[in-house]
Formats: C-alpha cells, sequence, structure tokens
C-alpha cells in the first residue's frame, strides 16, 4: 500500500515513482498532469533525454513521428537520435541507426505469431513457406534503440544504457544496406522493433526496399512487419503499411490506452496521432484480410490500464473493423513501475471479457505464464 500523492488516499498500485493511484491518474486534471510530468522528466534525466520534446522556433523540424520536434543547432529530439547537424537533421536515416538485430527462429514469440503466416501458415504459398508454422526459417528482428514515447513500465527499456551518449549515430553506424545484407537465404520475415522504429523509420524504409528488391528478383517470401506505438508521421506509416500489405507481413500498433490523459500521464506524449494512424490503417484492412495486415494490443498494466480502459478500445476497433486482430498482454514489472505486480489472472478474464463483448471476432491474451492468480 502507497499513499497517492494526489488524493492522499492509500492504494493498492501506485508506481512510486509517479505517486498517482489509478483513480488520479485517470481523473486527476492538471494536478495530476504535473506531478506526472515531474516524474517523467526524473525517468528520462540518467540516461540523458530531453525532459519535452524541443519545440525551438529557430529549431530544424524533425518530421518523423507526432512529437514534431524543432531540435536546436547540436541537440537532439525527444527520441534522443534524430539530431540537428549543420542545418541538417540526421540519425535513422540512409545516413545510419542506432540500431541491432539478430536471427530469430521461427515460429517465434511474435505478438502477432497467432494470426501471423511465420506462425499459423496463413497465406500459403503467397506469403508463406509452409501451410503451417514455418520451422526451419528464421525472423530477422531488428531493434531501433530509441523510442518517441517515454512509457514509465518499458518492457525493453535496456536500451537506452547504450543510446544517448553511447555510440554516435552517422557514417559509422549501420547502414540500411548493411542491415539488408543480414537476410539470409531462409530469412522468411523483418521485425521492426524497439524501443519504436517510429524515430527511424527512415532507415528501415530503405533497408526494407534493399531487401524485398533482392528477395523478389530470387523468387523467395520476404515479409516486412512492424511492432509500434503507432505515432510515426502519417505519411511514413503509410509507406510501412505498403510494405507490409506487399509483401505479406503486418503493422502492429500497441494502443497503450484509450484517455488521452491516462495515456500522458503513462507514456509522457499524447495518443491522438496513434489512434488517429490506426484509423487510417484500418480503413485499408480488407485490401488484404487475410493474413491480418493490422494488429493491435494492449499491455494489461495493474490498476491503470483495466478492463474500463480496453473495452473503450475494443469499441474503438470494432466501430472501425471487427476481424481486426486484437493481443491483450500481461505485464511484467519493470522500468520504473517495476514495484507493481504481474497482471493477474482476475484482470486478464475482465479485459478479455470487455474486448470481446465489444463484438470483436479475434482476441486473445499473451503471457499467458506471466499471469499470476489472485
Amino acid at each position: 500500500m502507497r499513499t497517492c500523492r494526489l488524493c492522499e488516499k492509500e492504494a493498492v498500485f501506485i508506481s512510486e515513482l509517479l505517486g498517482l493511484c489509478p483513480a488520479c491518474a485517470a481523473d486527476g486534471g492538471e494536478e495530476a498532469a504535473g506531478i506526472a510530468a515531474q516524474a517523467h522528466t526524473r525517468s528520462r534525466e540518467p540516461f540523458p533525454l530531453p525532459a519535452r520534446a524541443p519545440d525551438d522556433p529557430a529549431g530544424r523540424p524533425c518530421g518523423y513521428c507526432a512529437n514534431e520536434c524543432r531540435i536546436p543547432d547540436g541537440e537532439s529530439g525527444y527520441c534522443g537520435v534524430r539530431t540537428h547537424r549543420d542545418g541538417r537533421i540526421v540519425g535513422g536515416d540512409r545516413s545510419g541507426g542506432r540500431v541491432s538485430w539478430y536471427h530469430d527462429p521461427l515460429p517465434t514469440n511474435c505478438v502477432a505469431d497467432w494470426v501471423c503466416p511465420g506462425g499459423s501458415g496463413t497465406g500459403h504459398p503467397e506469403f508463406s513457406n509452409a501451410p503451417g508454422p514455418e520451422h526451419g526459417y528464421s525472423n530477422l528482428a531488428v531493434f531501433y534503440e530509441a523510442c518517441s514515447f517515454n512509457c514509465l513500465y518499458c518492457q525493453n527499456w535496456h536500451y537506452r544504457r547504450s543510446g544517448p551518449g553511447g555510440p554516435a549515430v552517422g557514417a559509422e553506424s549501420p547502414a540500411p544496406h548493411v542491415m539488408a545484407a543480414a537476410v539470409e537465404e531462409r530469412t522468411a520475415c523483418i521485425c521492426y522493433f524497439g524501443g519504436d522504429p517510429s524515430c527511424q523509420i527512415g532507415h528501415a524504409l530503405e533497408a526494407s526496399r534493399l531487401a524485398v528488391d533482392r528477395a523478389g528478383a530470387e523468387g523467395r517470401v520476404l515479409r516486412i512487419c512492424w511492432e509500434t506505438n503507432g505515432s510515426a508521421t502519417p505519411a511514413l506509416l503509410a509507406r510501412a503499411f505498403d510494405l507490409s500489405l506487399r509483401t505479406g507481413g503486418c503493422v502492429k500498433i500497441d494502443l497503450k490506452a484509450w484517455d488521452e490523459s491516462l495515456h500522458r500521464i503513462l507514456c509522457g506524449v499524447s495518443n491522438r496521432q496513434t489512434l488517429e494512424n490506426f484509423r487510417t490503417l484500418a480503413a485499408r484492412f480488407g485490401e488484404r484480410p487475410e493474413p491480418a495486415p493490422l494488429v493491435a494490443s494492449t499491455l494489461m498494466v495493474p490498476g491503470y490500464v483495466d478492463d474500463g480502459q480496453v473495452r473503450k478500445i475494443a469499441r474503438f476497433i470494432a466501430d472501425l473493423d471487427k476481424r481486426i486482430p486484437y493481443a491483450l498482454l500481461a505485464f511484467h514489472p519493470n522500468f520504473y513501475m517495476e514495484d507493481l505486480p504481474t497482471t493477474s489472472r482476475g484482470q486478464a478474464e475482465e479485459c478479455l471479457e470487455a474486448a470481446r463483448a465489444e463484438g470483436l471476432e479475434r482476441v486473445r491474451v499473451g503471457n499467458l505464464h506471466l499471469l499470476r492468480d489472485e
């Protein structure tokens, strides 16, 4: 039990850094937003990252994501990787990126595994090498070491240790053609995740073009998939979606919360662009219903992201297209919310029931091994 810094009531689910109970996080207004802003600033200082998205009238616009950073000369954007150097924005583009990759045997534990060709065989033979799981093939898992959000419960925050202040982004960083060359004969897909690919989407798009062109010339399947917070600018995200449509891959967007106020408190920034981007891509779902080109997911954060938030998200998705797959993911304590418990089985069941009640046809709970019995 901890005491909320705003209402001064005790509650089970209160993150120490955030200091807000779930009720105040959802409805605390400007005072709660101010408390959360201080928490986000403290969470970014050790790495170091800008406390907020730079908005210098004399700065150069980045143009990669919804944060719309205008970056002063010699400084970086909110993500820490896009940098203003001598009148140009560099990093995460053709010049190179802060990125690493590895080969992951298929089928893998991808969030979309249950509906993608690599895990299910759907789309065979055009988009899959087998009528079932692609045993004997691999996924080139590409981890982009930067993010446009600042989720206090980030499950992959460790990349920040080698982020700003680590290896410089530029010509010495892996260029797109270097990463594309890592695609092997039995690589069936490339999955971009992180961090988030939105901050370095120029790098990913160019690497994808090179890899897909080569695979096409050789007559091989090579799907392009994305796991993202959906914050990329609409034109760039549309290009990513086009690649996934053409190759049999998907765009998996993590809808972290429905209410913008709660999203800002948990993730540091607005979710308006994410929701609008999702709406735009959902309108194109019918261009290739199988394999599903768009997948949604939500992390069930104890106390904060409950069945109420899930119900609102599911209603939003169902109103767009009930066929869109939706994965509910169990929370693992991490980063600045490592003092919260894992998702309970009861919460997962409530969230699953709420999503199905809104009419979605394909919903599942992932990370079942993390669920705790109450």
